[in-house]
Parts: C-alpha cells; structure tokens; sequence
C-alpha cells in the first residue's frame, strides 16, 4: 500500500507543479487538473491510511501520514480559494507544497526503511 501510494503521491505532485505555475503567474489553472490532483492525493492519503491501519507498517509512516494529512487541510483552503475563482497567495501555494514534500520525503524514508 505504501509503495502504490508513493507512485500515486508522485503523480500528483506533477500536476501540483502545473498548479504552482498558474498561481506563479497570478493565473487561475485549469479545473481539470485541479481536480485530478485533488483526487489524486485524496487516493494517496487513503492509501497510507489502510498502510498504517492494517498494522505492521513503520513508525515514520504514521507521521508521514499526520503530515499528509496537514497538506491536506492546505489542499482544501486552496481549493476553497480556488472555487471563489481567485488565484491563491503564493505563499500558501509554497507552504501546502513544502508540507506535502515534506510527507512524500517521510513516506519514502519509511518504506526505505522497511
């Protein structure tokens, strides 16, 4: 689970970057790829969540998971932003990409570790 939510994490932080430059440029972007990496993280983040829910899984990952879960919360604020039809402050775009890094980087360590 771990590792498929890696991959998925991965994917999502593509479309994270397409994101940032529309907001980097005072744009809105695109819904599409809103949603998708919404939903893409959405899938990450229950993906860690059966990990660590089915046991055996290592410490680091219950805090990677608390930290996903923080971008997250940062996620939904920037969608809210996103659904007034404003461009989001840039530095909340670069602290909900800096937690989310941050997670990916303790996800990647704990199933290094495993």
């Amino acid at each position: 689970m771990l590792k498929a939510a890696l991959i998925v994490f991965a994917i999502a932080a593509m479309g994270g970057l397409f994101l940032a430059s529309h907001v980097l440029r005072g744009r809105l972007a695109p819904w599409v790829v809103s949603v998708m990496h919404a939903l893409l993280g959405a899938t990450g983040l229950v993906l860690v969540i059966m990990g660590v829910g089915q046991g055996g899984a290592p410490a680091l990952a219950t805090g990677a998971l608390a930290i996903l879960g923080l971008a997250a919360l940062g996620g939904f604020y920037l969608a809210s932003i996103h659904l007034r039809g404003k461009v989001a402050p840039k530095a909340v775009v670069f602290v909900h990409a800096g937690v989310a890094v941050t997670g990916f980087l303790v996800l990647l360590s704990a199933v290094i570790a495993r």
